[in-house]
C-alpha cells in the first residue's frame, strides 16, 4: 500500500519566511516602543502562530512573560498583522527544489497544514505561485494550533483519507508531535526552523536533509 496524500507544513518547509516577519515584527515593536530584536531571535521563534511570535518579541525571549498586559499584547497583534499584510511575500522564497519536488508528487492528493493565519497563508502561496499544488488548506485559524493533533486531522478528512495513508512533512517538534498525536507517519526536514529542537529526538520515522529526499519515501512504499 502507497501513501495516499501528503501534508505539508509550510513556514520553514516549503517557505523561508523569516524575514517578512522579522521585518513586520520589528515595525511592531518600534510603534508600541518595545526594543527591536535580531533576525537570530524571531527565527528561533516563529512555528506557534502570530500571537506567540508578538509575545515572544514584546519579552526578548522565546519565554514568554506572562505578566505582559493584554491590552499590550493586543494592540501589538493588530499592528503586526498591518505591517506582515503589506509585507507577506516580498522577501520569502521557496526552499531549494520545492518546486520540482512538488510537481514530482503531482499524482498525489497534497495539503498545507500550517500554524499562520489563513489570510496570510493564502497571500503568501498566491504570491509564490504555488497555490495549485494544493488541494486542501488547514490553517491557524481554522483549528488548535499543533502540536494539536486536530489540523492534521482535519486535513486528512478533507483530503478523504484515513490517517494511516497520510504522511506529514515539517521542519519542527510542532509537526512531528502533531502527526504522531493523529497516528501519521512524519518526515521530518533539518533545514528549517526547528526552534532549536534536536528532531531527532521526537522519533519522526524520516529524517531528511533536503527537500528532494521526500521523493524516494514517497515512492518506495509498497
Amino acid at each position: 500500500m502507497s501513501y495516499q496524500g501528503v501534508l505539508f507544513d509550510l513556514d520553514g518547509t516549503l517557505v523561508d519566511s523569516v524575514e517578512d516577519m522579522y521585518m513586520a515584527l520589528n515595525l511592531t515593536l518600534t510603534e508600541v516602543a518595545y526594543p527591536i530584536v535580531s533576525y537570530a531571535q524571531v527565527k528561533t521563534w516563529v512555528g506557534n502562530g502570530i500571537t506567540m511570535l508578538v509575545k515572544r518579541g514584546l519579552t526578548g525571549d522565546m519565554l514568554v512573560n506572562p505578566e505582559l498586559s493584554q491590552s499590550l499584547v493586543d494592540n501589538a497583534i493588530v499592528r503586526f498583522k498591518v505591517h506582515y499584510h503589506d509585507i507577506v511575500g516580498n522577501y520569502a522564497a521557496l526552499y531549494a527544489h520545492v518546486e520540482t519536488g512538488l510537481s514530482a508528487l503531482a499524482h498525489l492528493p497534497k495539503a498545507v497544514v500550517t500554524n499562520k493565519d489563513r489570510a496570510f497563508t493564502e497571500q503568501l502561496l498566491d504570491k509564490l505561485s504555488l497555490n495549485h499544488h494544493f488541494e486542501v488548506l488547514v490553517c491557524g485559524d481554522d483549528t488548535a494550533k499543533k502540536p494539536n493533533p486536530e489540523p492534521v486531522l482535519m486535513a486528512c478528512k478533507a483530503l478523504g483519507i484515513k490517517p494511516s495513508d497520510a504522511i506529514m512533512i515539517g521542519d519542527s517538534k510542532s509537526d512531528i508531535l502533531a502527526a504522531k498525536n493523529a497516528e501519521v507517519d512524519v518526515i521530518a526536514l533539518k533545514y528549517g526552523y526547528n526552534q532549536g529542537c534536536n528532531l531527532e529526538d521526537f522519533n519522526p520515522e524520516y529524517l531528511c536533509e533536503g527537500f528532494l529526499d521526500i521523493i524516494p519515501i514517497l515512492t518506495k512504499r509498497i
